[in-house]
């Protein structure tokens, strides 16, 4: 890992102990970040002009398989890391290994939690422990137009995208 954005929990709890202050503002974003693409960009962008400073969550390779099949990750942890690492709206990379980030909400405790525009209010999976937290959940980016999950599928069909929303060969 090349960034020192990228850092271990610890580390960042340890910075919000000795600088309380700087939870004022903070919100975590949260996901696997497999294939980065547009839409991930503007979920960020979304995250970071919420608040005052960005920390990304990052799914472990063994907790983005139980989410998305044997075949994922495309690329490994760090590299996916320090792809989002490399983002000017990105203060902090972390990473961990459950399916969802209940347990990096309970221990960083930010002003708010970010999710892309995937999901509502509602369907967020963190929903429950985010709002025991006092933690405001937010959705942000641009409407789902942009899946890696979709991207990956098109291309293993040799499909691609259509600006006008139909797909050919």
């Amino acid at each position: 890992m090349t960034s020192s954005k990228i850092v271990p929990i610890e580390t960042i709890e340890e910075r919000l102990r000795s600088a309380p202050a700087t939870r004022e503002g903070l919100v975590l974003a949260n996901g696997i970040f497999d294939l980065l693409h547009v839409g991930h960009v503007r979920y960020l962008e979304g995250a970071k002009a919420a608040g005052k400073r960005l920390l990304v969550a990052v799914n472990a390779d063994a907790s983005a398989r139980k989410l998305k099949g044997p075949g994922r990750p495309l690329l490994p942890l760090e590299e996916r890391m320090e792809i989002v690492a490399a983002l000017a709206c990105v203060d902090w990379v972390t990473w961990f290994d459950e399916p969802s980030a209940e347990e990096v909400l309970r221990r960083i405790r930010p002003a708010l939690h970010a999710k892309g525009t995937d999901y509502t209010t509602e369907t967020v999976p963190e929903r429950a422990v985010a709002e025991s937290l006092g933690v405001r959940t937010i959705i942000v980016g641009d409407p789902k137009q942009h899946g890696s999950s979709d991207m990956i599928r098109r291309i293993r069909l040799g499909l691609r995208a259509d600006p006008g929303g139909t797909q050919g060969g």
